[in-house]
């Protein structure tokens, strides 16, 4: 059964202290849910602008967390089944009174502040994913606390996936392998697009449900854009009551998230026999695609991905159909880090994880694009295994 263990938990811990000995830091202080979860293993259940969290890793000493009540039963639930990496835990509360309870402490600021001290931290220096108004007012209290953002320097720590962490997502591609070829299945001239991929949904979940039974599964997107409206990357914005018609381009989107971890899959597909122009812009696109997996070496620029795609793509005459750069890091959301991997010289490092995914698109035609998840390494290796051809593409 894909999942990550503690020796995940071990591997972004030693990287943890790694990095609080670059920034000459005792403590660094999680607050965004991707970061939170990357830092617990805990799906977390709450938005933290609305119910704030706080994971505290310490240079020296055991880490704790600071979230409010309302996460009360899921954490317990979490840490029955042996899931989550830090289980010493302070609960704020949702309320200002509660009867015939022990009272929990309803302000946060102190609570935090307590907690800090309570760890020797509060004449130390910490350094927190983003900004905080909650760490601000811990500051009032602890004016010794010294606090830096290093928003750019902890995205560093999720590049590099340790091999559970692929074995999780290379579990999610074969399902998207699977759910690709349902939806070829699917695609028919006059079936409702948004219902054709309800379907879709539903297909993915019972599947996921025989695979990885008791794991956290959900459908992050299973989402088609059909005929003209393909001619955007995210649609036209008017989706409602579309259907597909003899002759469309489709693309589809498919993204599971599986135990904190995400993947991508799409394809391009034609509803009944394409004409010469739609099968040299699929090729183009095919193509690219093959050229940004082939860039994904160990020791080249992150750049040069989006090059490579880019530079198939110019030579097919298609300059003028590009939109977006070649893709994006993948992990615990569907767009990691870097946020500039278009343009990023920094080499590229074993088992980052990538979409390669270049796209064209012709304004009353449609797009082709033809997304892959791929690993970066001295050879990379591709995750995703649906077909690449213009027969398997060619429905009808």
């Amino acid at each position: 059964m894909p999942k990550l263990t503690q020796a995940v938990w071990r591997y972004r811990h030693d990287k943890m202290i790694r990095l609080m000995d670059e920034l000459a830091v005792d403590a660094l202080v999680f607050t965004t849910a991707d970061f939170f979860q990357f830092a617990t293993n805990f799906h977390t259940d709450v938005q933290p602008w609305e119910r704030p969290i706080f994971a505290v890793v310490p240079r020296q000493g055991e880490g704790f967390l600071v979230m409010n009540e309302l996460s009360t039963n899921h954490m317990r639930f979490s840490m029955e089944a042996r899931k989550v990496w830090i289980t010493d835990v302070t609960f704020y509360a949702e309320h200002p009174m509660v009867q015939n309870r022990l009272p929990l402490v309803s302000q946060l600021p102190e609570v935090l502040a307590e907690r800090l001290s309570r760890a020797g931290l509060r004449r130390s220096r910490i350094a927190l994913d983003a900004g905080s108004g909650v760490m601000a007012a811990v500051q009032r209290l602890l004016p010794d606390l010294g606090v830096r953002v290093a928003t750019a320097e902890l995205r560093s720590l999720r590049w590099q996936k340790h091999a559970e962490e692929l074995a999780v997502m290379q579990a999610m591609a074969g399902l998207t392998d699977w759910l690709q070829d349902r939806y070829r299945e699917a695609i028919k001239p006059g079936r409702l697009v948004q219902e054709m991929d309800c379907a879709m949904s539903s297909l993915f979940v019972q599947e996921a449900a025989e695979r990885f039974p008791g794991e956290q599964f959900e459908v992050v997107r299973c989402w088609t854009l059909s005929g003209p409206a393909s001619a955007s990357p995210h649609g036209d914005g008017a989706s409602c009551g579309a259907r597909i018609r003899e002759g469309d381009v489709l693309v589809n989107i498919v993204i599971p998230r599986l135990n904190g971890l995400t993947i991508e899959n799409e394809r391009t597909w034609f509803c009944g026999r394409p004409d010469d122009q739609k099968k040299a812009l699929w090729t183009a696109a095919r193509d690219a695609t093959e050229a940004a997996i082939g860039a994904a070496v160990t020791g080249r620029p992150v750049c040069a991905i989006d090059a490579a795609a880019q530079a198939v793509i110019e030579r097919a005459g298609f300059a003028d159909c590009i939109r977006h750069r070649t893709g994006h890091a993948i992990g615990i959301v569907h767009h990691e880090y870097p946020e500039d991997m278009a343009f990023s010289q920094r080499p590229l490092l074993d088992d980052e994880v990538y979409s390669a995914e270049p796209g064209l698109y012709v304004y009353g035609v449609g797009g082709f694009r033809i997304d892959d998840t791929v690993v970066v390494g001295a050879t990379p290796r591709v995750l995703t295994a649906t077909p690449k051809s213009l027969d398997y593409a060619t429905v009808g």
